[in-house]
């Protein structure tokens, strides 16, 4: 082995590969602090309210969490094929044939196919963290918010988002390095295909190292990963110490 000193970093910062890895992580990461932690917050906020069955929909809720990125990833790439899928055999069901596509094989489209099945799978951890926060809050604040004739919308302008506010910032943060950090998932799914068009930092990581044997340059863009991630995260705790 040679010592190239900083070479491998100064590669880095003109590779364009890395940086479109990069570019759809934080895609991923924007969709699901947007969509998989909006959902997960209604879905703790209907459980806490005591519906019926709500210790069944704890369970199944937590699932998708648990299992393998590499099943989770088979799966969808099930649900996604273009001649067998059941999505397009359900748009076909429903008269909707003209929308059937080759969603992991389409640049358009490939990305946000993955976003869906990475949100599917995550927002269980959203769920269970926001439902902790949400039974931490004190129900005596809701029954004076109640008496006081304040609307369910109110209640949770004023004291559900407030109270919680501290639960989101730790559910941001794990959602982002979750994102940033995606590998199994999209392995199974694309391997970051069509072209580059799904490869995320650690997949990219990963394949500089195991394919490209490329170990030093992969442990330099671990490095450049880890220090972003670190940034990022020191970023959030910094803003919500300031509110």
């Amino acid at each position: 082995m040679n010592f190239v000193g900083l070479q491998n970093y100064i590669t880095a910062f003109s590779d364009k590969v890395w940086w479109k890895a990069v570019y759809n992580g934080f895609y991923l990461a924007v969709l699901a602090l947007i969509f998989m932690n909006s959902l997960a917050l209604f879905l703790a906020i209907l459980v806490n309210n005591d519906i019926r069955g709500a210790s069944v929909y704890r369970v199944i809720f937590y699932i998708p969490p648990i299992l393998s990125g590499i099943v989770v990833g088979y799966i969808w790439k099930w649900i996604y094929d273009p001649t067998y899928g059941i999505l397009n055999a359900i748009l076909e069901y429903l008269h909707l044939g003209f929308l059937k596509h080759a969603w992991l094989s389409d640049v358009k489209t490939a990305l946000l196919s993955v976003a869906v099945a990475s949100i599917w799978q995550g927002f269980g951890g959203s769920f269970i963290i926001f439902l902790a926060g949400l039974q931490g809050i004190p129900q005596e604040l809701y029954e004076a918010a109640k008496v006081d004739g304040a609307s369910a919308w109110e209640q949770f302008r004023w004291i559900t988002l407030p109270l919680l506010s501290k639960t989101y910032t730790i559910v941001s943060i794990l959602t982002i390095l979750g994102a940033m950090q995606l590998l199994t998932l999209v392995l199974a799914l694309t391997n970051g295909g069509p072209g580059f068009e799904t490869e995320v930092p650690a997949l990219r990581i990963y394949k500089e190292a195991f394919s490209s044997y490329r170990f030093g340059y992969a442990t330099a863009l671990s490095v450049i990963l880890g220090l972003m991630l670190l940034i990022i995260s020191l970023i959030q705790i910094k803003l919500r110490r300031e509110e």
